[in-house]
């Protein structure tokens, strides 16, 4: 008896022994402190918040003091705080660090920048001013009959209009015999000091560059303001050149452009600037030679193959690459394929994207029918993660096709489109061209959303079309697409076709359905 007591209690003190040494290795869970939404005076468009980075950027218009930006409000994830606090006056002239608190901390950087119109023309000016914003120098280059000590500026803008001051004043800035003169720029609580250059020029008229795309080329030159400038062109094995029509020509101070159309693709043009001088005397420019770029078409645009893999219906045939892609991968791990072949065409199939709500009794989400160029990625539980865009590397004018659409009120939102409820279901239909390095992924998972921003710096073209209107019939749209750039070439095309433009936030109406069919690029007006 007593062998049995003594052995109870020697287990009792060694459990208390290694109870002492026991620690709580349980991780605590890693829930990502993210900045879901932000608002600030001043702002001129949405704020750009890219999850994976980590960063805020803010737009702000230039009349905006940028050391004292008041951002009025800001959604973080439930239960996390931030330090120093987001809502409140900033000095964002340099980018601000936050830090994000929810078991562990998240290092945020919220950055302002102004685009500030800056802009110097003098009389007799040859060609635009040269403008380094980094260097706070101005060019301005002149005729070479132009008196350096009695410059007249026509325009001198520096800093946000109404607000900027300057010293000298404009009225007393005149003698630039010495070529170069600084002028102390205020505006807010920011004092620059700008150098200002006016340079006597040879040149009377200069073709700049040429941006040449399919059967269009943008033209670019300087020559005299106060002269008649235009450009001619011809194909390089032509001997006669043909002049730009002048409803083609866009003027600005000594710079002047144009967008010439009707041209042949894979074709070499020549193409210089003409300015009409003194007396009716004509003189040419330097000669630039271009080649135009060809076409193509989009692989199955007009939605014709198709092929079914179990529940999930392919918008490509069985033995072709894909092209297109729809979001049917994710709509049918609780049902069926929401975007599918119809004979309810305008030729042969179309596509029919039908918004639904996919799951059993109420647990489930909803599914917005739609058809994109790119891939699906991959389910992340009930949300879904893609891929934009294909490889491309011209440049179209347009996009044409049709729809047809019906719709009802919005049946069902994410809680944070829940004031959305009731109103009509809206399509969406656009396209970009853009410069990135990889396809835009999109993820619709709330934690870590990220939807495709219009604002994207990679942008090069970009137009959409969005209607409410219920059309019976199938009908014509165009996207005459905007160009952000002349010259720069993209690397991707995207286009997304959706029957509720806002189902990457899960709402929508399940009485929508968009058809959609020839979808065609253009590359001319």
């Amino acid at each position: 008896m007593k062998k049995d007591i003594l052995n109870i209690l020697c287990l009792i003190m060694a459990v208390c022994a290694m109870s002492g040494c026991i620690k709580n290795d349980l991780p605590y869970p890693r829930i990502q402190a993210q900045i879901l939404s932000i608002e600030a005076d001043g702002l001129v468009q949405p704020p750009t918040i890219d999850n994976e980075t980590q960063t805020v950027e803010l737009v702000l218009a230039d009349t905006v003091n940028i050391k004292r930006v008041n951002i009025t409000a800001a959604t973080i994830t439930d239960d996390a705080t931030a330090e120093p606090s987001i809502v409140g006056i900033h000095d964002l002239s340099e980018a601000k660090e936050f830090t994000l608190s929810l078991y562990d901390d998240f290092k945020w950087i919220i950055s302002a920048r102004q685009d500030i119109k800056r802009d110097i023309a003098v009389v007799g000016q040859v060609g635009k001013t040269v403008i380094e914003d980094s260097h706070k120098s101005a060019y301005v280059f002149v005729n070479e009959r132009v008196d350096l000590s009695n410059i007249e500026f026509t325009t001198f803008q520096l800093g946000p209009e109404g607000i900027t001051t300057y010293s000298p004043s404009i009225d007393e800035l005149h003698d630039f015999s010495k070529f170069m003169r600084e002028v102390e720029v205020r505006y807010h609580d920011i004092v620059e000091v700008w150098s200002i250059f006016v340079i006597h020029t040879e040149s009377k008229v200069t073709l700049s560059s040429v941006d040449a795309w399919t059967r269009v080329a943008w033209l670019y030159g300087t020559g005299l303001e106060e002269n008649i400038n235009r450009f001619e062109y011809r194909e390089a094995t032509a001997t006669e050149w043909t002049a730009v029509p002048e409803e083609y020509m866009l003027s600005q101070g000594g710079s002047f452009s144009a967008r010439l159309i009707h041209l042949n693709p894979n074709t070499e043009y020549v193409a210089r600037a003409v300015i009409l001088g003194e007396n009716g005397v004509e003189e040419t420019s330097n000669e630039i030679a271009f080649t135009t770029e060809g076409e193509t078409v989009l692989p199955n645009g007009g939605f014709d193959e198709w092929w079914k893999e179990g529940s999930v219906w392919n918008p490509w045939s069985e033995t072709a690459s894909p092209w297109w892609d729809t979001g049917n991968k994710g709509a049918a791990t609780l049902g069926e394929s929401n975007t599918v072949p119809t004979d309810d065409a305008v030729k042969g199939k179309a596509a029919m994207l039908q918004t639904r709500f996919v799951g059993i009794g109420t647990i489930g989400k909803l599914a917005a029918g739609n058809i994109f160029v790119g891939r699906f990625g991959k389910v992340d539980g009930t949300n879904g993660i893609i891929h934009l865009g294909q490889p491309f590397n011209l440049r179209p004018t347009r996009l044409k096709g049709y729809y047809k659409y019906s719709n009802g009120p919005i049946d069902y939102a994410d809680k944070e489109m829940s004031d959305m409820i009731g109103q009509p279901d809206c399509m969406s239909i656009y396209m970009a061209l853009g410069d990135w390095d990889e396809p835009v992924e999109i993820r619709t998972n709330p934690k870590n959303r990220k939807v495709f921003d219009v604002n994207d710096p990679h942008i090069i073209a970009y137009k959409s079309f969005e209607t409410t209107e219920i059309t019976s019939e199938y009908t014509p749209f165009e996207l005459e697409l905007e160009y952000r750039s002349t010259s720069r070439i993209p690397t991707y095309l995207i286009i997304i076709a959706s029957g509720s433009k806002l189902g990457d936030y899960f709402t929508g109406s399940t009485q929508s359905t968009l058809y959609v069919d020839e979808f065609t690029l253009e590359w001319d007006y």
